[in-house]
């Protein structure tokens, strides 16, 4: 039997698994131990492991869609200025060609790339490490076309509601506010946000529980204090994805719900 059957069959005996958001935060997250790594392990065995995992990071963008499609995706540092620990962590996780090759096929409203050359940016690996420390669950990354509209990154990601009924957990990885200009460096061990930062994430949670994702969608006709907290976006729009996933038995929760530093949001959702 070869790799890419064995994988169809691993997936179609597996039941519909849940999908998350994750607010990633600092990279440093990948070494401290805190409220928002435990909370990432605590949803980790909340349902049982999945056969594969696809991550939308906020810091893998391009112009056009791609895919991860290497059998041993490197682990990259795609940050600076951190201490040298950071720098020494790998999380050699398996790739997955097959789900690649999957995901191509399903994704009919773009043309995909095969990417050879990508890896595991932090979005995924330091909070992934927390959840699977053994490094033994494939993981696979889609990247963000940034010629896209919000409204076709959310159209193109319910092309992918198959993967939850196929065993794979589909992780977005990003913050709902994100606004490291305003970010207040020397407070940031305490859970307070701007007014403004606040304002608009209590709007978001409430969107968000309502299920209604057109808001969020469309979320520059929101005002100011939306303009103030996705200033660019990139690490609002694997939200989206996770939304897309979303049917109507699924229940909604939030873990991690606090702010940092006054303009990023640690919130993270489950969906299912």
């Amino acid at each position: 039997m070869n790799d890419k059957k064995r994988l169809e069959n691993d997936l179609s005996a597996t039941s519909k698994i849940p999908a998350l958001f994750l607010g990633h935060g600092s990279p440093m997250n990948a070494l401290e131990e805190n409220e928002f790594v435990q909370g990432f392990r605590e949803v980790a065995v909340s349902f049982k492991a999945p056969k594969a995992i696809l991550c939308i990071s906020a810091h893998w963008e391009t112009r056009g869609t791609r895919v991860t499609t290497m059998r041993n995706p490197r682990t990259i540092h795609d940050f600076g200025g951190f201490p040298s620990e950071l720098y020494a962590i790998q999380y050699p996780a398996p790739g997955s060609p097959e789900l690649a090759g999957e995901i191509d096929e399903l994704l009919s409203s773009a043309s995909i790339r095969l990417d050879e050359e990508w890896g595991l940016d932090h979005g995924s690996w330091t909070i992934l490490r927390h959840m699977y420390p053994n490094a033994d669950v494939p993981v696979v990354q889609l990247s963000l076309d940034n010629t896209k509209s919000p409204l076709e990154h959310y159209t193109l990601a319910k092309e992918l509601r198959k993967l939850r009924d196929r065993g794979v957990l589909v992780v977005g990885s990003g913050n709902l506010v994100h606004n490291l200009q305003h970010l207040s460096w020397s407070r940031l061990q305490e859970n307070f946000y701007f007014d403004w930062a606040e304002e608009a994430s209590s709007t978001m949670k409430e969107f968000i529980l309502d299920g209604n994702h057109q808001d969020l969608i469309h979320y520059s006709r929101q005002g100011k204090t939306f303009q103030m907290s996705i200033p660019t976006p990139e690490h609002f729009l694997p939200l989206l994805y996770i939304l897309a996933l979303q049917s109507k038995e699924d229940e909604i929760s939030l873990f991690n719900d606090k702010p940092v530093g006054g303009s990023l949001s640690m919130t993270s959702v489950k969906i299912g």
